[in-house]
């Protein structure tokens, strides 16, 4: 009963993203975005930082706190429990795999972003939607390092057949959980996601 209480503890504690340091230390190579910022986006005034979260204008007073933006990633599974994975068309990570998920955009629920990025990336339908767990992390775009806190979701559709790779996938693959390797996935998060996954599954025998 004791092993089984630890062996519990654990996945909570890497499914909430605690192992491996904290905040702090998670944070310490990478210095806060708003160092990059340097001019008021209201005035144009000299935009200098506030609190370490956030930066004041001299000039106008107008603070600005910048916050990581939201993503989504999804496990699909078919009904002979196989997993849908992509390989990334581009960079960051170009040729690696992934999962079908991206950035939730504005006015729209994490809920509604996954079955839109699923239906962008691979035509599918999915049902049974539920989150599983969320990791932090920085994707490099436009040389900018983007914040993002990643929700990881599972999902169930009645068939692989008829997806396609659209968008920015390159392919698709059907792989059955005990083969998902995360040394494979290219962003961090995701492969952090993967590991925890298939230990998940094949704890549980599915």
């Amino acid at each position: 009963m004791e092993e089984r209480k630890n062996e519990t503890a654990r996945d909570v504690s890497e499914a909430a993203g605690t192992t491996g340091g904290g905040a702090a230390e998670r944070s310490g190579a990478h210095p806060h975005p708003l160092a990059d910022f340097i001019y008021c986006p209201r005035c144009g005034g000299e935009f200098r930082p506030n609190n370490g979260k956030s930066n004041r204008c001299l000039k106008c007073g107008f603070v600005y706190y910048f916050n990581p933006s939201s993503a989504v990633a999804c496990f699909i599974t078919d009904p002979q429990g196989r997993v849908l994975v992509s390989r990334r068309a581009f960079e960051p990570a170009a040729g690696t795999l992934d999962l079908p998920g991206g950035f939730v955009d504005c006015f729209e629920t994490v809920e509604q972003a996954v079955h839109r990025e699923v239906m962008e990336e691979t035509g599918l339908e999915i049902e049974s939607l539920r989150y599983l767990f969320s990791r932090h992390n920085i994707y490099p775009y436009s040389g900018f390092e983007v914040h993002t806190t990643d929700l990881i979701f599972e999902a169930r559709t009645g068939s692989f057949e008829g997806c396609r790779p659209q968008d920015d996938v390159a392919e698709l693959l059907a792989v059955e959980p005990e083969a998902l390797d995360p040394s494979q996935f290219g962003l961090r998060s995701i492969a952090e996601a993967v590991a925890v996954y298939k230990a998940r599954r094949l704890a549980a025998g599915r």
